[in-house]
């Protein structure tokens, strides 16, 4: 995500924190990096600007000049103004969405055909149905791409939540009024509105989804943008945002998009908060965006935040405390623990989506390890335990060479990869021995003398 951006303004922030001293030579140079790094990532060039001069103002300013450390106050503005452009000057408040409404609150989803309107209704309506714990109803209004209704119908039941009907031969603002009655009736509280798209901007289709939004006063109007559009992308925001009363924009493909210049974009152009970030094709790929956190992905300082939500979303708390009491009480670490850890981990993401969130430094660490070939052999270590027998899962030990020939042809690997497996699995037991009996807490205390957060 934002990858060349990201390689390009982390060596900036690299060399200006190693300044002792600022001059209006090495800071006039610090900006031409950033401005070409902005300009090279397709970011508006009136966005640029802007960002530009409110940094170069407080460069020169008391803040950075008076600091102890001038370059490392230098990376807090640039830091703080990259998330302004991303909409952070709006307040937290403007990057959620409002429920203020008479149930059910509409959200009307509105963008050119191909963004991934449909796919992005059925993520949002996952997202509001287990982060938020609401009852959602979904309905389409594309009354002209035939697979489109079928579609929404299909990604509303993978993610449980409920779908009105409609036909090719509906109107679209008929099809919304009646899905907003059912709505009410049936006590849903949110019901998401997915118009139809165009393969480009047409008078006909501004003036239907004008229709659609006066008959049913959503409280959220959601313009959907493909992030790899680049600056497509600010000519269709413009006319978006002209046509309707937009109150946000969800971003669309941003793990495709290598250069990221339409997030740093959209909000500029049309001064709405981007409230959501599709970062991969999956059901769950849909983050609430935060500009400060964004900020710091794309100056290579990683977030640190939204890898803990990975992690507490993935992990079975109930599982996790089982094992550690089963562990603590002299139990022993089996291949099923093991294959449990495995799927907890492709949970978070994977490792390519984890590392995402890293800092830089961690980043160009692994920059020569191949983060799919490493999730492949996660797949096929599982497929191994899922070979072995039940009494084989339980005692590892029982596996030899027969036993490896057999799991080996039953997973449709070679037996190498299978004691490469056991190898692994013996390594990951030894280290929860060394938590039983007193290890684990001696090895947090460790953690808070080295961590002054911890005490």
């Amino acid at each position: 995500m934002l990858d060349n951006l990201t390689q390009r303004l982390a060596k900036v922030v690299k060399t200006m924190r190693g300044e002792a001293r600022l001059t209006e030579a090495n800071t006039a140079e610090m900006l031409r990096e950033v401005r070409m790094a902005l300009l090279e990532a397709d970011v508006a060039l009136p966005a640029v600007r802007e960002f530009i001069a409110k940094v170069k103002e407080k460069a020169l300013g008391e803040e950075v000049i008076g600091s102890l450390s001038p370059g490392q106050a230098l990376v807090g503005v640039v830091q703080r103004e990259l998330a302004a452009l991303m909409g952070a000057d709006l307040g937290p408040e403007a990057t959620q969405l409002s429920f203020a409404q008479q149930p059910p609150a509409i959200i009307l989803m509105a963008g050119l055909q191909g963004v991934g309107k449909t796919t992005t209704t059925g993520k949002l309506a996952k997202y509001l149905k287990e982060q938020k714990k609401k009852k959602v109803l979904t309905v389409s209004a594309d009354v002209y791409r035939p697979a489109a209704i079928a579609q929404l119908e299909s990604v509303t039941k993978q993610v449980g939540a409920d779908f009105f009907p409609s036909t090719a031969s509906d109107k679209p603002v008929d099809i919304a009024r009646n899905a907003l009655d059912w709505a009410k009736k049936h006590y849903h509280d949110v019901l998401i509105i997915d118009t139809a798209g165009r393969l480009g901007i047409d008078e006909a289709m501004m003036q239907e989804i004008a229709a659609v939004h006066a008959a049913v006063n959503p409280v959220e109007t959601l313009f959907v943008v493909d992030a790899m559009l680049g600056q497509d992308a600010i000519n269709t925001a413009k006319a978006f945002n002209d046509a309707l009363p937009l109150t946000g924009v969800v971003l669309t493909k941003l793990d495709g998009d290598s250069r990221g210049g339409a997030a740093l974009s959209v909000r500029h152009v049309t001064g709405k908060p981007i409230k959501f970030a599709g970062v991969s094709e999956k059901l769950d790929g849909l983050e609430a965006f935060d500009p400060g956190r964004m900020a710091n992905r794309v100056l290579g300082m990683g977030d640190i935040l939204a890898l803990v939500e990975e992690a507490r979303k993935g992990v079975d708390a109930q599982a996790a405390t089982e094992l550690a009491n089963k562990i603590k009480g002299g139990g022993k670490f089996d291949m099923n623990d093991f294959k449990a850890q495995l799927t907890q981990m492709k949970k978070m993401g994977g490792m390519s989506g984890l590392l995402d969130k890293l800092p830089a430094q961690f980043q160009q660490a692994a920059a020569g390890a191949n983060m799919d070939q490493a999730e492949k052999q996660v797949r096929r270590m599982v497929g191994i335990i899922d070979s072995m027998t039940p009494g084989e899962r339980a005692k590892p030990e029982l596996i030899k060479a027969n036993r490896k020939r057999r799991i080996a042809a039953g997973a449709g690997v070679q037996v190498q990869e299978v004691n490469r497996m056991l190898n692994q699995y013996d390594q990951m037991q030894t280290m929860m021995k060394k938590l039983k009996g007193g290890g684990l807490m001696k090895m947090m205390r460790g953690m808070k003398g080295m961590m002054p957060g911890l005490r």
